[in-house]
């Protein structure tokens, strides 16, 4: 009946700021450690500002469901495991003159995630809104302004370093290009980008191949890195050192990920298909010649051309098949080649990152593709970067670089669009692909952290995936990307974070909320729902 009464207390057309007010506050909850401040991230598409379905609204609930609400947070949750949540703020708060948006609105956001006690917040910074019109003139201030709001309500933040595009997903309907002096120098040597074998270039991020090359007004590719990385810490040092900045996620890649972008879906690519490699521009090709030559095998110095195409399968293709090129002399050099530069990649811009920011928590993204891993090639895997055939450990070489730089790894699954059907065409593996990344993390000795959405696989799926991890001591953390749960949703998500029967009391070490809307400023919000949702994740 509490519960009840709560929930009926809150009219939808009840001004935002008189729900407010009736929300309770504990100042007195500690932020959580560093350890726990990871944040998953995901591709979500279709974003949109907009209100969510009224299926959710309080005034659409029915006695059933507030029954089962009242079951799920009536006190069963008091004094288990506190669990950190964090939010992400919109994508779209700032502007392409790197200006905030609408400061009040931020204010707006953030005062309800204080009230519901939200622990911290995710804030991209992207290459292409700060550098976005003169080389080394990084403009910071809508996040100088950002930071400094988020300041005024004591919350903590993760910074994404994405150098990388958006516009497809993530970015909330807002195109975020690489910066304009880039695609300048696009207009007249448009290698500077990945490539495919039919020449089309991809423009979500610079080529690899130019990590040395100083086609950048003078600069290579890592040079421009680490200059924005140096302006971003000389800019925030303080806010760093007072503990605002908990944690830093250096993009290596598509997306964010450290990964080729072989699977680009504005060039057509869709679900399960196998992907391209990406190595046709002149600077990967100038290299691939001279690693032919190294090796005494001249003729070598090409891509395969039986690898199918972005949407084909393995078994459709002479290089990936069972028994296919991919495992003759010539296809293991260059897959040896391919995912050296990978390798090589990380090891320069993380040697930088540990330099530019002296001494504070790195962040790096690898994304998990198990579709195909039921196969003998990994097709998707290997055009991705990761030479990780049945026959070979393709993450320890990767992950040996990353224990180099003392990095928190981060590892991500996809959303509802990858998830494992029965009769499953793709040969998709989760599982055997998070076995493999397990054993991995225990030989290396690495703080691993295993990432995924709970709208993209069921509850016996999380559950054995955390068993895994929890059985290895890996630190586990939740992503969630609906704009609003319902009931049934967010006793799904705390029946998973804290185990009722569980001996051993495991639970999770952090939930992050990736929501597609502003979700605290919809009107329709079950925002009493989430108030106590929050709390039995505190444990209260």
């Amino acid at each position: 009946p509490v519960f009840t009464n709560s929930l009926n207390s809150y009219a939808i057309g009840t001004p935002l700021d008189s729900q407010a007010s009736a929300l309770q506050t504990d100042d007195s909850l500690s932020p959580s450690s560093l350890d726990s401040v990871v944040v998953a991230e995901q591709s979500i598409k279709n974003e949109s500002y907009g209100n969510s379905s009224s299926a959710n609204s309080l005034n659409c609930m029915g006695s059933d469901q507030l029954l089962r609400a009242s079951a799920v947070c009536a006190g069963d949750f008091t004094k288990t495991p506190y669990i950190p949540v964090y939010a992400s703020l919109s994508m779209g708060i700032i502007n392409c003159y790197c200006q905030l948006v609408d400061p009040e609105a931020v204010r707006a956001e953030l005062r309800h995630l204080k009230s519901l006690n939200v622990d911290g917040v995710v804030v991209d910074c992207w290459w292409g809104i700060v550098e976005a019109w003169t080389p080394q003139k990084y403009e910071w201030s809508g996040y100088r302004d950002l930071f400094g709001i988020i300041k005024e309500f004591k919350l903590k933040v993760q910074v994404v370093l994405s150098f990388h595009g958006s516009g497809e997903c993530g970015s909330g309907g807002v195109l975020i290009a690489l910066p304009r002096w880039v695609l300048e120098i696009a207009q007249e040597n448009q290698d500077i980008f990945f490539t495919d074998r039919e020449g089309r270039r991809n423009t979500e991020c610079l080529s690899w191949g130019i990590d040395k090359e100083r086609v950048l007004r003078g600069r290579t590719g890592i040079e421009v890195y680490f200059d924005f990385m140096r302006s971003f810490h000389m800019e925030f040092r303080s806010l760093s050192e007072e503990g605002l900045i908990s944690a830093i996620e250096v993009g290596l890649g598509a997306s964010g990920e450290l990964r080729y972008p072989s699977c680009p879906e504005k060039m057509g690519w869709r679900y399960p298909g196998i992907g391209e490699f990406q190595c046709y521009d002149r600077y990967m090709q100038k290299n691939l010649r001279q690693s032919a030559l190294a090796r005494g095998h001249l003729f070598w110095a090409r891509g395969p051309d039986n690898a199918g195409y972005y949407n084909s399968r393995s078994h459709e293709t002479g290089f990936f098949c069972d028994g296919g090129d991919y495992d003759s002399y010539y296809g293991r050099f260059f897959l040896n080649w391919y995912s050296g530069i990978l390798i090589d990649h990380v090891d320069q811009v993380l040697s930088l990152a540990t330099l530019a920011f002296d001494g504070a928590a790195i962040v790096v993204k690898i994304p998990s593709i198990y579709w195909w891993h039921r196969t003998a090639s990994h097709a998707a895997e290997l055009t991705a970067g990761f030479y990780n055939p049945t026959n070979r450990d393709g993450y320890s070489p990767v992950f040996r670089m990353l224990k180099k730089h003392s990095i928190i790894l981060k590892v991500v699954c996809y959303g509802p669009e990858f998830t494992v059907q029965e009769n499953d065409e793709a040969f998709a593996d989760p599982e055997g692909l998070t076995w493999q990344v397990r054993c991995c993390k225990k030989s290396l000795k690495l703080r691993l952290r295993i990432f995924f959405s709970v709208d993209s696989f069921d509850t016996l799926e999380i559950l054995q995936v955390m068993n895994a991890a929890w059985d290895h001591g890996l630190s586990v953390s939740v992503e969630s990307a609906l704009p609003c749960l319902d009931v049934d949703m967010y006793s799904r998500i705390l029946d998973t974070a804290k185990p009722r029967n569980d001996p051993d009391r495991h639970h999770l070490s952090f939930f992050a909320y990736r929501q597609r809307t502003p979700f605290l400023l919809q009107r329709d919000v079950c925002f009493s729902e989430l108030e106590t949702f929050v709390k039995c994740m505190h444990g209260e």
